[in-house]
Formats: structure tokens, sequence, C-alpha cells
């Protein structure tokens, strides 16, 4: 029986993709800051979904990882979908640091700690959720942006580092567009917004498919390929 950790599963992306893998029959060990969100995953399945209560921000994660790794008895996948971002027009100091703490620092933490012990288990699976957003600092939101460039330039570091240690350790890199998610809420308006749902069953297909990158859906893959053949004087004159 395959075993996976999912960090972020109290809602959006998270909980769908770790409703899809319990109706799979992985055991799971689902954690977020708001565990008390999490325990509808456990209803109908109370032997094999673990929760824990993570704040990825904290130093104390990686000990609260490791413990919901060891209550599933291993992992062969570790799913990561936690994160924030907001608009942030005003550059308000708070939001950018907290979008640093939690989608660079935390990101690193955990994915490093998850790295770490598939190193030391004979290898395993990290997926992780970056973002269209990474393609081009976004002005509305530049903390998001940076952000989740960093996440994907961090993956495919890792994905290199493995290979040259002879780590069978396998990436995915999953890049959704607009999600009607509580990350969304809010009176901005988003175009091409794509439902939980069915991102969560292209994100599981692509696990399972073992791809290096995904961008979730082909609307989105026009339109990220189009972004990276702007110029960088015509993109920053445009306004978003």
């Amino acid at each position: 029986m395959k075993k996976a950790i999912v960090i972020g599963a109290s809602s959006g992306i998270g909980y769908e993709v770790a409703r899809l893998l319990k109706e799979e029959g992985w055991t799971l060990g689902v954690a977020a800051r708001r565990e008390d969100r999490l325990q509808p995953l456990k209803q109908g399945a109370e032997d094999r979904v673990k929760t824990a209560q993570i704040d990825v921000t904290k130093e104390s994660s990686k000990e609260s990882l490791n413990q919901l790794i060891t209550s599933i008895g291993g992992m062969d996948l570790f799913f990561y979908a936690s994160g924030v971002g907001r608009q942030n027009r005003d550059l308000t100091e708070d939001i950018e640091m907290m979008t640093v703490q939690t989608n660079a620092v935390g990101f690193m933490r955990m994915i490093g700690e998850a790295y770490r012990y598939f190193a030391e288990h004979g290898g395993g699976h990290i997926a992780a959720i970056s973002s269209i957003a990474g393609t081009k600092g976004l002005g509305p939101a530049p903390s998001y942006s940076a952000t989740k460039a960093m996440q994907a330039t961090y993956l495919q570091a890792l994905e290199q580092l493995a290979h040259a240690q002879g780590l069978k350790i396998c990436f995915t890199d999953i890049r959704p567009g607009f999600v009607d998610t509580d990350l969304l809420s809010g009176t901005h308006h988003y175009p091409m917004l794509m439902k939980p749902e069915p991102v969560a069953k292209a994100i599981v297909k692509a696990v399972q498919q073992k791809r290096h990158v995904c961008i979730i859906d082909w609307k989105w893959r026009l339109l990220t390929a189009l972004w990276r053949r702007i110029p960088r004087w015509l993109w920053r004159r445009l306004r978003l």
C-alpha cells in the first residue's frame, strides 16, 4: 500500500488531491495549520489517514513532519500544496515578508526535509505546487511571483542534485493557473478561473506519470509560452 504525505491539505487543491489519493487506497498523513479542517478526510478511512498540525514557517515543523511520516509507517510520495498569495500593489511590508516566510523559507524547509528522508530511505517522489505566476515578475504581486519562481528553480536544482548523487528521487513541479480556492478569495477578478476538483485530477495524473513539469491546463500552457517571449522592455510597460 502506497503512503503519501500531503502538506496544505485543509482546503483547495491540497484537500482535493488528498481526497483523490484516499479514494485510490493510499495511506495518508495530511497536515495543515488548521488541523480541524482535515477531519473530513478521515471519514471512512480512519485506519489509514492520520492528521497533524504543521505550520511550515516554524522550525518545529521539521520534527512534526517526521513524526507524521512515522505515524503512517513511511513515505513514498511527498506532496506540497501549502502557500499564501495576495496582490500587494501598495507593497505593504507585512504582506511581502509573510509571503516570503511561507512560500520561500517554509517551502525550502519542508521540501529539504523530504529530500533528506528519501535520500536516507532509498528514494521517493516529491511533488509540489508552484505556479504559472513564477513565469514573469508580476507587478500586482511582487513577492508571490518571486517566490513561485524560486520554488520552480529550487525543484529543478534538487532534481539535478539527486541525479548527481545517484538518488532515486522523482520530482514533479505543478504550475496551475488561477484556481477557485481560498487563496484567491476577495474582490479581484481572475480570468480563466478553474475549479479545484478537475485541477486535482490533472495533478494526480501528472504525479502518476511522473511528469517533471505540469502546467494546468492547455490555455495556461499557451499563455505562459507567450509570456516567456515578451521582451523585458515591453513587459514592464504592461498594465496588469
